[in-house]
């Protein structure tokens, strides 16, 4: 693991260690020109024809729009949701998630364990409201891939300069210690005093200021979720953006999609036709659109295999003022247990924030939060072997997920060696996230430790959803090809996480920015952009062998 930054900003210079380029917004990404058009305003039926359709525009449909509107394509970007700006944050998560989440943040999974789920819904997608980690998918992983689902051509050589692209991009950059903030110093104490390997989260961030917001709409703009990179880029080179346009059909003959076609916020009918198009609505949106136009099903994979990354977090009270709505919230990590499946990452945020995840209510809940910058809060994810499955029934999205019993027992573990971190960070009490053991004192593990845990006793939640069309290079295998073509289909393709083929152990969004730009060069006939600029380093989590491999 490497702990010197990477390079970083648009021209690809070298920063230094001192955290300059960090905390410098000068060379924010600035289009000429905002090319939007809002479905709130077309009415009627409105035809454009383009030479491609993107629908969708987060981590992976923006990319692909930015790179075939640079390659001379005229584009059309469909947004179910709205463009928001920092003008529409106000830094209050009771606000901001009604505003910027699907379904209010209350996406779940039904199982033997309810999972939340937060989904952006607006331009940029879940990238607007992540924390903006950003880890290259591990070796060990890409080649798994290859073994497994004959995706050779997606190893770390041949994906190394599409991953180079999208850090320069989204200005992939180490947080300094002095913006990490107090949670995570006080985290990385605990860990240093046990000789766990750790380090500072690399993140695509321009001129932060340490807001402590990041999942609430940045309030400075500087984490670089792909509408501040991405679709201004798209803009600059002609491309534009529906939003408020809700893709509902996709118009097929003799295997070539021939338009798309959507409903519009204002009533309307927006009517794309296309010579390619590229569906980008995520690992739970993309198999219903395709499952409702009976296309990609023919592997009957379409909507099965559905990785989550569950998570967690254990939370403690110390005698020293913490005080978590100050520095980045997700700032560092710990990899000691990563290839046990365990990653643990910061996981702070406002007073708010916490009041409505504290498992306590009436004074013991008031109690604690008069304490609560005297408190810690660190969170720990699962790369699961768990599999789940996404289809409508009727009028209702169902997403079944099931916490089997390897990930529960890896969920226990995990918890423990959190509360003996905090333990030997100095805590006087420890949290840990099941029922049933609400506070633990005077470093107890015991009562962990020995304890029989049930799914239903945890406390989840998950924002990475994969691989429910994954990619597979084997005929009739997989739900798209290795370009990530449909399988049956001439012309359609597939850019979000829903074509990632497993449990990748860690934030999932510079994968699917890369395999989304790999997606465009191939659709251009370009060759890799092996002129990227060399990062000087990178963070690589200690992942020997894909914990994955045992699905």
């Amino acid at each position: 693991m490497s702990v010197d930054p990477p390079f970083g900003g648009q021209d690809g210079h070298r920063p230094t260690r001192d955290g300059a380029l960090y905390a410098d917004g000068r060379n924010a990404i600035r289009p000429r020109a905002e090319r939007v058009e809002h479905g709130a305003e077309i009415r009627g039926e409105r035809t454009i024809r383009v030479d491609a359709c993107v629908v969708g525009t987060g981590a992976g449909g923006a990319p692909v729009a930015k790179e075939l509107a640079e390659g001379g394509m005229s584009v059309a970007m469909l947004e179910e949701g709205e463009r928001f700006t920092t003008d529409d944050f106000n830094a209050r998560p009771r606000d901001m998630l009604a505003r910027l989440y699907r379904d209010a943040g209350q996406v779940a999974t039904l199982g033997n364990v309810p999972v939340i789920m937060p989904l952006g819904r607006s331009v940029a997608g879940s990238t607007l409201i992540n924390s903006g980690t950003c880890f290259r998918t591990p070796d060990p992983v890409l080649e798994m891939w290859g073994e497994r689902f004959g995706l050779d051509d997606m190893g770390p050589a041949e994906l190394d300069p599409f991953f180079r692209r999208v850090e320069r991009i989204q200005n992939v950059v180490q947080v300094p210690p002095e913006y990490a903030g107090r949670n995570a110093l006080v985290v990385k104490r605990g860990a240093d005093a046990l000789g766990w390997s750790g380090d500072f989260i690399y993140r695509n961030v321009r001129g932060c200021v340490g807001s402590g917001i990041c999942t609430f709409g940045c309030p400075t703009s500087a984490k670089q979720h792909v509408g501040l990179t991405y679709v201004p880029l798209a803009w600059d080179a002609g491309a534009t953006t529906y939003t408020g346009c809700r893709a509902r059909r996709i118009e097929v003959d003799g295997g070539r999609v021939r338009a798309v076609e959507a409903t519009t916020a204002g009533g309307g009918r927006l009517r794309v036709e296309c010579d390619l198009a590229v569906v980008a609505c995520g690992a739970i949106g993309t198999p219903l659109l395709l499952q409702a136009q009976r296309l990609g099903g023919e592997s009957g994979e379409l909507g099965r295999n559905l990785s989550i990354h569950p998570a967690t977090g254990v939370r403690a009270d110390f005698d020293e003022e913490i005080d978590m709505a100050k520095g980045v919230p997700q700032s560092y990590f710990i990899d000691e247990f990563a290839d046990e499946g365990i990653m643990f990452e910061g996981a702070a945020g406002p007073p708010d924030y916490s009041a409505m995840s504290l498992p306590f209510s009436g004074d013991r809940h008031r109690e604690l939060m008069l304490r609560w910058v005297n408190q810690s809060q660190f969170g720990v994810m699962v790369s699961d072997l768990s599999r789940g499955s996404v289809r409508r029934r009727g009028s209702l999205v169902q997403i079944r997920y099931d916490l089997n019993r390897e990930d529960t027992a890896t969920f226990k573990r995990a918890i423990e060696l959190l509360c003996e971190l905090y333990w030997a960070a100095g805590a006087r009490a420890v949290y840990p996230p099941i029922a049933g053991l609400p506070e633990l004192r005077d470093g107890e593990l015991t009562r962990v430790r020995e304890h029989d845990l049930r799914p239903g006793e945890l406390t989840l939640l998950a924002f990475h959803p994969l691989g429910t069309a994954r990619a597979d290079a084997r005929a009739g295998s997989g739900v798209v090809d290795g370009n990530l073509k449909v399988r049956g289909t001439e012309n359609l393709y597939l850019a979000d996480g829903s074509v990632v083929p497993s449990s990748i152990g860690v934030n999932p969004q510079i994968t699917i920015m890369a395999l989304a730009t790999r997606l465009a060069f191939h659709l251009l006939g370009a060759a890799a952009p092996h002129d990227e600029p060399e990062p000087e380093a990178m963070a690589r989590p200690r992942i020997t062998r894909p914990h994955a491999l045992s699905a």
